[in-house]
């Protein structure tokens, strides 16, 4: 069996409560063999640190985009300490989640560009990588990257071949989950297929972006139908369409996304040293 890499997570959200270690489980049982939990605000620093040391994963902190409304600009302060404080914690490989969306209408996006660029400099000062939100603000993050240069993952891409480019080209390796398998996603299957090898890894979002195989229409929703709660375990089915676009073997993109995930965050590969497809 493969052996495959989640390089986003949220294991730690509300809709996990009721089976969180079994989830963790299901998705071992499948292949994935590590995944890396993102923090979303000061809130669940603690969260996603403790439920990276009980199941052997690793995690980031930050704070997202969408979190800056509620964000005191004190977090930053107790950011920087919480990485301080775990300097010497192994299981630490990024910051994230920061970045920005504009997306969702009403969001400040002075302050976003603030929380973001202030994130950025922690990163550099703490030397370590980051893990974007690029969601309609791939050239401002870009810009962004360009004035303080540090690498990482530019999650849940979906830019223009332009701007994975650009990512790549500063040091980045983009991330693909769930939306590659709907047929309509054009635009993210042909980067998908398209960009060298060397510029992917693989997510899920669990438990957002789910597979077309989990995602139910307004139209069903309302009918009753809930919406599939997407979960790492569905990491090897995504990654089987994936190798399916660029006409690979399985093991194959197991083995690169892997190496991958470890260049873009270098205090992975310790963790990874035991993992093999």
């Amino acid at each position: 069996m493969a052996a495959w890499i989640d390089t986003h997570c949220h294991l730690d959200a509300p809709e996990f409560d009721a089976d969180r270690d079994a989830v963790r489980e299901r998705a071992r049982a499948a292949g994935v063999a590590h995944c890396i939990l993102p923090a979303v605000d000061c809130g669940n620093f603690q969260a996603v640190r403790e439920l990276a040391h009980r199941h052997g994963d690793s995690y980031a902190l930050g704070i997202h985009p969408l979190f800056t409304p509620q964000a005191r600009d004190a977090d930053l302060d107790q950011l920087d300490r919480a990485l301080a404080q775990a300097r010497d914690d192994p299981r630490l490989v990024a910051v994230g989640e920061i970045g920005l969306d504009y997306f969702v209408p009403h969001l400040d996006a002075a302050r976003q560009e603030h929380f973001y660029a202030e994130q950025l400099g922690l990163a550099s000062r703490h030397g370590l990588p980051v893990i974007v939100h690029v969601r309609r603000s791939a050239d401002r993050l870009l810009r962004q990257l360009r004035r303080i240069p540090v690498r990482g993952i530019a999650h849940a891409f979906n830019g223009s071949l332009h701007q994975a480019r650009e990512f790549v080209r500063l040091g980045f390796k983009l991330g693909f989950g769930g939306t590659l398998t709907f047929e309509r996603a054009l635009q993210v299957r042909r980067l998908a297929a398209e960009l060298p090898l060397s510029a992917l890894v693989l997510e899920t979002d669990s438990p957002d972006i789910p597979p077309h195989w989990l995602y139910r229409t307004a139209g069903e929703r309302e009918g009753g139908q809930p919406q599939g709660r997407n979960e790492p375990a569905e990491l090897p089915r995504i990654a089987a369409v994936l190798a399916g676009l660029r006409g690979m073997d399985t093991a194959e993109l197991a083995a690169a996304s892997r190496a991958n995930a470890a260049e873009a965050l270098p205090r992975l590969a310790p963790l990874l040293a035991g993992v093999a497809a």
